[in-house]
């Protein structure tokens, strides 16, 4: 790749990774949060409990998963870049301490933290730059977690909401990791795979669809027609108004050598 072609990609990955900001609220009530089974996995593969655990939740966006971790007993710091996400974190979660920064350059003391946690997140980083960064502020014996909330396209119904995306908006929303997990060598890397689902009413799933990049850069007069097509479809499949969407959760928790 060409220096020119390198800064043009680099420059459009920041402006998907920005477009959040302008629909933190419904990204914050449209989004779907984690299963149960994914905290007691994150338990068991990092092989201590999350209650009394420094951890660090970076990409927080709304705070969706710093709730989780909360809840279950872990003293979470919030990371987040975008101003947006970080107001709406801030209303949503008062008393959470939230710190403006990247994963690529932790504002974070060195081996302050137990778990380093991206929820949704860690394919926006370099992993060149946010590996190491994890590990400088892990301590020892700490863990890094990533997870993904990724649409099961073994569901005929959502299979076919995925390709009408990616022909009519030429993307997707299904939140893959891709690459992502693939991290580099000299961490024990334990990946887990989770099934679960929700049902919501149809608007919800819609404004879900709607929270992702690919619509939120898209032209408005564009994603109006695709939704409003959306739910005439759904509204034949589901009748009763209410959705189903199904997920698996990837995660993958790395260690560090020295634990």
């Amino acid at each position: 790749m060409t220096d020119i072609a390198a800064s043009a990609a680099s420059a459009d990955f920041a402006r998907r990774a920005r477009s959040f900001d302008a629909a933190a609220t419904q990204y914050d009530t449209a989004r779907p949060d984690y299963p149960p089974a994914l905290l007691d996995a994150l338990e068991e593969t990092t092989g201590r409990p999350l209650k009394g655990a420094r951890a660090v939740d970076v990409g927080a966006g709304t705070g969706i998963a710093t709730r989780l971790l909360r809840d279950r007993g872990a003293r979470v710091t919030a990371v987040e870049p975008g101003a947006g996400m970080a107001a709406r974190f801030r209303a949503s979660l008062p008393g959470v301490p939230l710190v403006r920064g990247s994963g690529d350059a932790l504002p974070l003391a060195g081996a302050s933290a137990d778990l380093i946690t991206y929820a949704q997140s860690f394919h926006w980083t370099d992993p060149a730059r946010s590996v190491p960064e994890a590990l400088r502020v892990l301590r020892p014996g700490g863990a890094l977690a990533l997870w993904w909330n990724v649409a099961d396209l073994g569901v005929g119904w959502i299979a076919a909401q995925q390709e009408r995306v990616r022909r009519d908006l030429d993307g997707d929303t299904k939140g893959a990791p891709g690459n992502a997990r693939a991290l580099p060598a000299g961490l024990r890397q334990a990946d887990r795979t989770l099934r679960w689902s929700r049902r919501i009413p149809l608007d919800l799933h819609l404004a879900n669809l709607g929270s992702h990049s690919v619509f939120l850069l898209h032209d408005a007069r564009d994603t109006r027609a695709f939704l409003d097509r959306e739910r005439a479809l759904l509204g034949e499949a589901f009748p009763d108004g209410v959705v189903e969407e199904e997920y698996t959760v990837e995660l993958t928790v790395a260690l560090r050598q020295d634990a």
